[in-house]
């Protein structure tokens, strides 16, 4: 590795709640994907008691239960919506999984009525039916930008989006948003948000780089990727494909 390319920060939300079936994976997989070409990425990792201090290019938040969840919304709200959004709207990246793309929304509604404050990045809310109602849970294939994403889903509530966010993917195999309107995800400017556990980047590169492309030319214009030998990251594509009957 060299140190000679751009220099990327990335801010790892609340790692000690919000990690629910390997996201923190994703973390690994962008360290890697910019190491492996020369690009120095800098993790500042955001436990649930800090404050941020420092602007970034990117933010990472991955999935928790309720008890994180309300957690992390404390946090989020009370202590660090600000810079958050002061980067969102500065053109900086995220990646918010599950729990966390529920919090990036403006709300999740609970299913005994309550509610949590998210941070309304994506124009979205999510409701969660009740217990009585199966959760979304299972492999998921969607399809995206030309290309297929595939990963794994298991939540419980039904994330509607508003007129102010697009749908990130379209659902081939699962259940995506909400079981109703075939939408999976949500983007919103360099914000991307998702129900695609997994980890996600590591079996979808081409996911991985798009998101990496997009910081790059915020602080380095002009930079390209180069290409890297994803023959295993393929195959983990390609065999998370063949689980649901896909090809």
């Amino acid at each position: 590795m060299t140190s000679s390319g751009p220099v990327l920060r990335i801010t790892y939300l609340y790692p000690d709640l919000m990690n629910l079936y390997a996201d923190r994976g994703n973390i690994t997989c962008l360290e890697r994907r910019c190491a492996w070409r020369g690009i120095t990425p800098l993790v500042q990792r955001l436990e649930w008691n800090d404050r941020l201090d420092e602007s970034a290019d990117m933010y990472v938040i991955g999935g928790g239960q309720d008890r994180q969840q309300q957690l992390a919304s404390q946090g989020l709200t009370m202590r660090n919506a600000d810079r958050i959004l002061s980067d969102l709207g500065d053109g900086a990246v995220m990646l918010a999984v599950c729990g966390g793309y529920q919090l990036m929304a403006h709300r999740y509604r609970a299913g005994d009525g309550s509610e949590l404050a998210g941070l309304g990045v994506f124009d979205a809310e999510t409701v969660h039916p009740g217990p009585d109602v199966p959760r979304c849970i299972g492999n998921i294939v969607c399809d995206w930008d030309g290309a297929r994403l595939v990963g794994f889903e298991n939540h419980g509530g039904r994330t509607y989006l508003g007129s102010g966010a697009s749908p990130l993917a379209s659902v081939v195999r699962g259940y995506g948003n909400n079981a109703e309107d075939g939408t999976e995800g949500a983007v919103a400017g360099n914000a991307i948000g998702t129900y695609l556990h997994g980890s996600v980047l590591p079996k979808n590169p081409h996911l991985a780089d798009h998101i990496i492309g997009a910081a790059l030319a915020r602080i380095a214009p002009g930079h390209e990727l180069e290409p890297l030998d994803d023959r295993a990251e393929w195959a983990a594509h390609r065999a998370a494909l063949r689980v649901v009957g896909l090809r």
